[in-house]
């Protein structure tokens, strides 16, 4: 399958991009970082707390190209602790917008490689399910972020070698 490269992680500059949006937003306390690696790939990890109704951790970029609609999804490269995770895309260039996404769980410690196609992408706002939402339109992507929620509480961590569109 053919794979045209979103995010390499290969230095510093390369996780630049990625801002954490943490439950701090809303009062909570949970927190996270994506951080570059030696070995050439990145590691999204913090802490997710319940305290003061929070929950969730994540980090967001925008992508380098907004037109996503040559590929059929994207495919990311990743081992972790065991937890689930969330791959997020936007389709408008608003902070608090509907997002598309798409879960996936990790082995502890294995990596895999894990496809998503944009047909998986699912409409949510604030972590709720959007029935009436436009279907997911890959030609306008504004952002590209991975999430930790559903209760998972403590440390975490996923380490990343690459995100790329494929198809």
């Amino acid at each position: 399958m053919a794979y045209r490269s979103l995010f390499e992680f290969k230095n510093e500059a390369d996780v630049l991009p990625f801002r954490s949006i943490d439950d701090r937003v809303m009062g909570g306390v949970s927190s996270s970082a994506l951080v570059a690696n030696n070995d050439k790939t990145a590691t999204f990890s913090g802490i997710v707390s319940l305290e003061n109704n929070g929950g969730f951790a994540s980090v967001r970029a925008p992508l380098p190209c907004s037109d996503l609609s040559m590929g059929t999804g994207l495919a990311l490269r990743a081992r972790g602790d065991g937890k689930r995770y969330k791959l997020r895309l936007t389709n408008t260039a608003s902070f608090d917008s509907i997002v598309y996404e798409a879960s996936f769980s990790t082995l502890s410690g294995d990596w895999k490689e894990i496809e998503f196609p944009f047909s998986s992408f699912k409409p949510r706002w604030r972590g709720r399910p959007v029935s009436d939402a436009a279907e997911f339109d890959a030609a306008k992507v504004f952002s590209l972020g991975l999430m930790i929620a559903e209760k998972q509480v403590g440390p975490f961590w996923l380490q990343l070698d690459w995100i790329r569109l494929y198809g």
